[in-house]
């Protein structure tokens, strides 16, 4: 049986992290394999590009940028994902390929299609059963971030490039609905973070049901 694949999106402050860690929780409990990842990241490869992209002292062009998160993605998906898949869990991952198309494509102005393209190549393929989207006022998210001790590469940019990343999220939310593929459920991320819960365990439980009929 082949696993389930969920992904997590949200600009700055969303409480992604959050909902992760409450989400495997739950699962654990209720006996289910479950897992998480995180982009950029969960192998040694990866982190390491991850350390490289979160430097603030790092000087990366745009294009330079977009392909280091590819590199990430392509070794975790077939290092971990995969495996993982492959063996019937339940892969939570924090960020996929929707936060390439809402930071490096509309945040830096970067070619959907050429990102599209090359992430097909990059995550063989792979895609998401189900992404909440966690929807939140970019503004609000940088205000909840102003809050940690220190911020990386990506958070400390300016507010019109953190505007550019929610429009984005926003656009490919309305393009998945559409299409009528339903992969995409947004969720108001100012709710209080046991609600956001409720909503993610009701329609994580709506697709893994009909992914193992």
């Amino acid at each position: 049986m082949f696993g389930i694949f969920i992904t997590f999106e949200g600009g700055e402050g969303a409480g992604k992290s959050t909902q992760i860690a409450l989400l495997l929780e739950h699962l654990l409990a209720a006996g289910l394999d479950a897992v998480v990842v995180r982009e950029p990241g969960s192998t040694a490869t990866s982190e390491k590009i991850r350390k490289i992209l979160k430097d603030k002292d790092s000087v990366i062009f745009a294009r330079a940028e977009a392909l280091l998160y590819f590199a990430a993605r392509a070794q975790m998906v077939e290092e971990v994902i995969l495996p993982h898949m492959e063996a019937g869990r339940i892969v939570l991952c924090d960020r996929f390929a929707d936060s390439t198309f809402a930071y490096q494509g509309f945040g830096n102005g970067l070619c959907l299609e050429a990102l599209k393209y090359i992430n097909d190549f990059a995550a063989h393929g792979l895609a998401p059963n189900l992404t909440f989207y966690l929807q939140l006022d970019y503004a609000e998210g940088l205000k909840r971030k102003a809050n940690q001790a220190e911020l990386d590469r990506i958070e400390v940019r300016g507010s019109d490039y953190h505007r550019r990343v929610e429009e984005g999220y926003k656009y490919i939310a309305v393009e998945e609905e559409k299409a009528e593929i339903g992969r995409i459920i947004t969720i108001d991320a100012a709710l209080p973070a046991d609600e956001i819960q409720t909503t993610i365990r009701r329609k994580f439980y709506e697709a893994y049901n009909g992914n193992n009929e």
